[in-house]
């Protein structure tokens, strides 16, 4: 095979970790932000128990698999909690929900530090490597990206194909309206944030043999999915994937040319054209372009 090959599938790889990546990071906040309202600060810290919690349940002696089960669960029921003391008392109020997560992202952070100190000893990333010419590439790290076609796959049929999401979809666009015709909201706020928090739970689980444990982890997928939804667009199941299909492309690209922080450089960068340009989002433009066919037609 031509070395230029070797390259063009070094860049595939990279631009594959990019879009599990940012899709996985941000699926959980696009329920919770894009769908309810919440601007979920603390949303790297649902991550975080995630990853903790399956870290520490496969150091007690769990496989892999269950140990990640175990993750999920955990956030799911910390998301749980969270929303039955704190958060249902928020929705509507988008700044203080804001300032309300930020303090628990805050004391989230701190617990950990205070009972598992600074850093946990990590999985070994498990799957081996991909050899190619001069290259390797893990993976484990490619197959996160068809987890993260399957979970965006599960959540459109979910939303769009089920009572379920029918109800919650109801429920997020007029509460009142869909009171009146019998759905139960307050079950509806409830179960789709213990989605979007099993969600966070998941990619925590999926990225704890592949990123270092420390308390400080989930602000290193923050950034990444509030840069993906605001991209997105208010449509945050087709949103997610374009968002992390562009900014994939631009940071496994600038990646493979000038390393990790040049990626991360272009990838902040595009975002803020796309925001200048798009103020609605990538999906905001294809709905202006949807409304202009049906206004000509």
């Amino acid at each position: 095979m031509p070395v230029d090959s070797y390259e063009l599938l070094n860049l595939a790889f990279q631009f594959l970790d990019s879009f599990a990546f940012i899709v996985l990071a941000t699926v959980g906040l696009a329920i919770i932000f894009g769908m309810m309202g919440i601007i979920n600060l603390a949303h790297g810290e649902f991550i975080l128990v995630g990853a903790y919690a399956t870290t520490l349940s496969f150091h007690a002696g769990l496989p892999l698999p269950l140990a990640m089960l175990a993750g999920v669960v955990a956030t799911t029921v910390f998301g749980v909690i969270l929303e039955r003391t704190i958060i249902r008392w928020l929705y509507g109020r988008l700044l203080d929900s804001m300032v309300v997560t930020f303090g628990i992202s805050l004391v989230v952070v701190q617990l950990v530090r205070i009972q598992w100190g600074n850093s946990l000893p990590q999985i070994g990333t498990p799957l081996g490597g991909i050899s190619y010419g001069n290259y390797s590439y893990s993976a484990y790290r490619v197959l996160l990206a068809g987890v993260a076609i399957v979970v965006l796959a599960a959540l459109y049929v979910l939303f769009t194909k089920t009572d379920f999401g029918v109800r919650a979809r109801a429920t997020m666009q007029d509460e009142e309206t869909a009171r009146s015709m019998g759905v139960d909201t307050d079950r509806m706020y409830l179960s789709t944030f213990a989605i979007g928090s099993a969600l966070a739970g998941l990619t925590g689980a999926l990225y704890a043999p592949a990123t270092p444990m420390s308390p400080d982890l989930g602000a290193s997928f923050l950034v990444e999915a509030f840069v993906a939804v605001v991209v997105g667009g208010p449509s945050v199941l087709l949103g997610t994937p374009l968002a992390g299909g562009l900014l994939g492309l631009v940071d496994a690209a600038f990646t493979n040319v000038g390393g990790q922080f040049i990626g991360t450089v272009a990838l902040l960068l595009t975002a803020i054209v796309a925001i200048r340009l798009l103020p609605d989002g990538i999906t905001g433009l294809l709905e202006d372009i949807r409304e202009k066919r049906r206004e000509t037609e």
